[in-house]
């Protein structure tokens, strides 16, 4: 453990995407903390502008902020009242709150289905490119049929019959249509990995199937299962969303998805209130970036040759030794060359 925490403080990028991932976590677990309203109650009126766009405007009422970021600057400038960090939805409803609360649904639901999606992806994947023969038939034709059906359609038919369902069941059907990637990755390096020597030495001495999977295999796809995990978290949290906004999800929960949802059915950015819009999208995509920014530093550390900056360091070096022995091999080359002959006038 200290050795991967030692591994995962050298990496800038690491550190760059934990840092945004804490932030949204610790958000979401002290949300009572750090929010004075329910995200679900009406605690002001419909769509008020954000505390910070008011007090800007109120200290420059013919600046930039006050001609562009309201639709009605008359009443911008004669809001007395900015408790709400983020403005008010349609519903008179707090943002802010709606956000840091909204987070703990978006990311349980990302947490929860990546979990589901890299244990099945590594129990399946492992199972097929170890055991072979009719396991590996049965496992493989099972990952193509998933691979070749179309994903997002498949979710909104199983979402569309299921109905308007809780975030853990939307949850449940993203895991189940997004493990196939997953274990044909697993499957492949397992291929290999059942071919070397320390796998081969622990079937001669006896070993049980399962103890070789777990004891010999499964701590050299650490990396692979890892990064499997990471991308499946960021792609449960986008498709929540995306199925919330469509109306799949419960309207009656709070997560970012459904903000979006709400955005949509209240009209919000045609009556200019485009802070209701800004705050989720935001929010998601700083978890994007935390996600893929941990995602590269977990090939890069797994993957010592994909760290560009060293790859092109090193490849500098190179060029410049070829030129150099380029240089040197053509000075030796004239030194080397015959001298022509004298003339007779020359003597």
């Amino acid at each position: 453990m200290k050795a991967l925490f030692k591994l995962l403080s050298g990496n800038p990028k690491a550190m760059f995407g934990l840092s945004i991932i804490t932030i949204f976590i610790l958000g979401a677990i002290f949300a009572p903390l750090i929010t004075q309203f329910s995200p679900d109650k009406r605690t002001g009126k419909p769509h008020e502008y954000p505390a910070f766009v008011v007090k800007a405007a109120q200290d420059n009422p013919d600046g930039w902020i006050a001609e562009n970021l309201a639709d009605n600057k008359r009443r911008l400038l004669m809001s007395k009242d900015a408790e709400h960090l983020l403005g008010t939805s349609r519903m008179g409803r707090d943002i802010w709150s709606q956000l840091v609360y909204g987070a703990r649904t978006s990311l349980a639901v990302g947490f929860g289905a990546g979990l589901m999606v890299c244990f099945l992806a590594t129990i399946i994947g492992i199972s097929a490119g170890y055991f072979g023969g009719k396991v590996d038939e049965v496992l493989t034709a099972a990952m193509n049929i998933m691979l070749v059906l179309p994903q997002l359609p498949l979710l909104f038919v199983i979402a569309a019959f299921i109905g308007q369902t809780g975030p853990m069941t939307i949850a449940v059907v993203i895991a189940m249509t997004s493990w196939a990637w997953g274990a044909r990755v697993v499957r492949a390096q397992t291929l290999s990995l059942r071919e070397k020597e320390f796998v081969k030495a622990a079937e001669v001495l006896g070993e049980s199937s399962w103890r070789i999977i777990f004891v010999e295999i499964l701590p050299n796809l650490i990396s692979i299962v890892g990064a499997s995990f990471i991308g499946s978290v960021m792609l449960a949290i986008m498709t929540e969303a995306t199925l919330s906004f469509l109306g799949l999800g419960d309207p009656n929960s709070v997560s970012w998805g459904v903000m979006l949802y709400n955005v949509q059915t209240s009209s919000s950015m045609l009556v200019g209130a485009w802070w209701e819009l800004l705050a989720p999208c935001v929010a998601l995509t700083l978890i994007a970036i935390g996600l893929a920014m941990l995602n590269f530093a977990v090939d890069e550390i797994a993957n010592p040759q994909l760290r560009s900056h060293k790859g092109m360091r090193r490849w500098k070096n190179l060029a410049k030794e070829n030129a150099k022995n380029a240089k040197e091999e053509k000075e030796a080359n004239a030194v080397d060359a015959p001298q022509p002959a004298l003339q007779g006038g020359d003597k």
